[in-house]
């Protein structure tokens, strides 16, 4: 199937059927061309409804996924917004072309260098890789942002990525454990307080690091 009919299937038959119906959503996933993300060994599954490994077990967001992320976070001109998680740069270059001023964590200097250079070479809107373990005061930076986007899940809910949203923001986010995850739209209403709204399920892979709870014994 050509490229760009493809393209176009994965929206409509994927991700509008998925409930995302937001045109600014539909209308970045049909510019940012995902097949240059993927890896060329996956290159024949990049408008397929799954998630496409990625070196160091990482997986790239199924294209629903990825979808519900950006109808969720709205992204505005301007704001500023933190991914904690960079894989493939695929959803960087989403939050980047509605135009977010990006700042992406990668722990894997790796994939980090690789996502750095297809943004560079696509030009798409403003963002910044860098290498650095998010559960790492350092690696998060100083300052507060408009939108956090967490790309991996965490078994258990951890603070400190909200406590990093400025008030009015808003932080996408999946919590639990397989077999049953709750993604959330999270909203600083205050100085401090927050909103936590339950968006769907699903399952994805935990984040490097993130805290779990102990295992149950006798």
């Amino acid at each position: 199937m050509p490229t760009e009919a493809a393209r176009e299937q994965m929206i409509h038959q994927q991700v509008r059927a998925w409930d995302v119906l937001d045109e600014r959503a539909l209308e970045v996933l049909g510019k940012v061309p995902r097949e240059r993300f993927v890896p060329e060994a996956y290159r024949e599954l990049a408008f397929a409804d799954a998630s496409i490994p990625l070196p160091h077990d990482e997986r790239m967001l199924a294209p629903k996924i990825v979808g519900r992320i950006l109808q969720a976070l709205q992204v505005e001109p301007g704001e500023s917004v933190l991914e904690v998680g960079t894989g493939s740069g695929f959803l960087t270059a989403c939050l980047a072309l509605q135009g977010g001023a990006v700042r992406s964590l990668e722990l894997h200097a790796d994939l980090a260098d690789a996502a750095r250079t297809r943004l560079a070479s696509l030009g798409l809107g403003r963002a910044e890789v860098v290498a650095g373990d998010a559960f790492a005061a350092a690696a998060l930076g100083a300052g507060s942002h408009d939108v956090i986007a967490v790309t991996g899940s965490l078994p258990l809910y951890d603070r400190r990525f909200e406590q990093r949203l400025a008030v009015g923001g808003r932080m996408f986010v999946v919590v639990g454990e397989a077999p049953v995850m709750e993604a959330r739209l999270v909203r600083r209403t205050g100085e401090a307080e927050w909103l936590a709204e339950s968006l769907f399920e699903t399952v994805l892979p935990p984040l490097h690091g993130a805290p779990r709870r102990a295992p149950f014994t006798f």
